[in-house]
């Protein structure tokens, strides 16, 4: 039997949670009754009945945000632009001073968001472009730096991107992409390519965007709970697969280029870079909801069976990764890792909220795969099923999460003795003292990341080369 939202036939099963058709009534009967079938916010076969209330309570909060999500879009997506141009405009007239100097003269520089010196919100967290001149290609660490510093370079504008990797890194810039979404019919995420050929054999990373802090539209998807099943495959996350390609009828073999979809785009790219280079291996990498694309990626391409493509895969490297899917998914995946030998590294930092997200429940069925790379505020690395506190909020974490965002903090004032790369700026400050309210927020940004695939040590079970 198969089920779909709009008249398709391509999923066995689906969750599908419509937040904008939830009234306050609706949510009310949601807590109380055990038939969630007959709400026209609740899309799932006839037999899911929810007689557990921690169950529906689940649905319950995911559809509360994702309409708090959907009242401040507008609002947060204003201010993050605002804070955006400011950032830049200090930025590119040397400073607060010198912008109020070149202001009342009437010389003030004025914004190009498409030029090379344009930094995103993410830049402006992390400023560092250079790689660490001591982590060199054949070092353990190697491969998944470069991929956590394209997984940060990926929020950036094409020229930014390109200047960077060939001025910067002195590797190949092979594409850029704005993808598409079919489902929500507008632009889902941004990514490019590029080949590092300092490596042996040489290496194709791609890089997938995340997370944008004031992009409520990915906050959004981040906490939404609706899935599709696939048979033969397991759940999955829609709102990651509509951001990867999904088309109407599913995951067709091929479809027409009429629009960029993430998945058939860099399908088709690698088919055509690797027949020309046969000794090149290729990664993916991603940052929050990049991550999740990136391993998804890897999914689809088992899916269809591109066991050529797989066959080249080096790994998939992912940076404070939602769940993508539930446990069946899992151990589709890890079949199919297993069966091309493809190393999934899943990073997690400390506290991140985003790895912990959607909710890991018997039910609901979201639970992560593979090995978790975890390291602490202390940038120590350890080798774990699962990352502590895997669902964030339960209450015995509080004190002790709220007390190392205190630490944080004043670690951020000790980090120049480090070395000066490992300053960080007043915006990033600012950004920690969010972390004291919310301390899974912060410890989301690409620096502690970065830091760790700096100065983290890899345990032993991930040899890289």
């Amino acid at each position: 039997m198969t089920f779909s939202s709009d008249g398709e036939n391509f999923c066995y099963d689906r969750l599908l949670l419509d937040p904008e058709e939830a009234s306050f009534s609706d949510l009310l009967y949601l807590l109380f009754s055990s038939d969630i079938k007959s709400r026209r916010f609740v899309e799932c076969p006839e037999e899911h009945k929810f007689r557990n209330f921690s169950d529906r309570w689940l649905i319950f909060i995911s559809i509360i945000f994702q309409k708090i999500f959907l009242y401040i879009r507008n609002p947060l997506a204003r201010i993050g632009h605002a804070l955006e141009t400011w950032l830049n405009l200090v930025a590119i007239n040397g400073g607060i001073f010198l912008l109020l100097i070149k202001f009342l003269r009437g010389n003030m520089v004025r914004i190009d968001r498409s030029a090379v010196n344009f930094r995103s919100l993410i830049g402006n967290l992390d400023q560092r472009v250079e790689m660490d001149g001591n982590i060199k290609p054949g070092n353990r660490k190697y491969k998944s730096h470069l991929a956590l510093m394209a997984s940060k370079l990926s929020y950036e504008n094409e020229a930014c991107i390109k200047s960077v990797v060939t001025d910067h890194w002195r590797m190949e810039f092979l594409g850029f992409y704005n993808f598409w979404n079919e489902y929500q019919k507008k632009p889902s995420t941004q990514a490019f390519i590029l080949e590092d050929k300092k490596t042996d054999p040489n290496l194709i990373v791609i890089a997938f965007r995340g997370t944008e802090p004031f992009d409520a539209n990915a906050w959004l998807t981040d906490v939404d709970l609706s899935w599709y099943e696939l048979q033969g495959v397991g759940k999955i996350h829609r709102g990651f697969m509509h951001a990867l390609g999904l088309q109407k009828d599913g995951w067709p073999n091929d479809v027409a280029p009429t629009n960029l979809y993430a998945y058939y785009e860099f399908r088709r790219m690698l088919k055509e870079i690797l027949s020309k280079n046969g000794n090149a291996k290729f990664i993916v990498t991603g940052h929050s909801l990049g991550g999740a694309l990136a391993i998804l990626l890897v999914g689809i391409l088992a899916l269809h069976e591109e066991g050529w493509l797989l066959d080249r895969m080096e790994g998939v490297y992912t940076f404070g990764q939602p769940r993508v899917g539930d446990r069946k998914f899992g151990r589709f995946m890890e079949e199919k890792l297993k069966e091309f030998d493809v190393r999934y590294l899943r990073y997690v930092y400390c506290n991140d909220l985003v790895p912990r997200l959607p909710y890991d429940d018997s039910a609901l069925l979201y639970n992560h795969f593979g090995r978790c790379l975890y390291y602490d505020s202390f940038y120590h690395a350890k080798d774990l099923l699962e990352e502590p506190n895997k669902n964030y909020f339960n209450l015995f974490w509080v004190i002790p999460k709220n007390l190392n965002a205190c630490w944080e903090l004043i670690r951020g004032l000790m980090m120049p003795c480090v070395g000066l790369d490992y300053r960080e700026g007043w915006f990033l400050k600012v950004y920690r003292l969010i972390g004291l309210v919310l301390p899974g927020l912060s410890a989301h940004a690409p620096q502690d990341y970065n830091n760790s695939t700096r100065l983290g040590s890899l345990p032993q079970q991930h040899h890289q080369d």
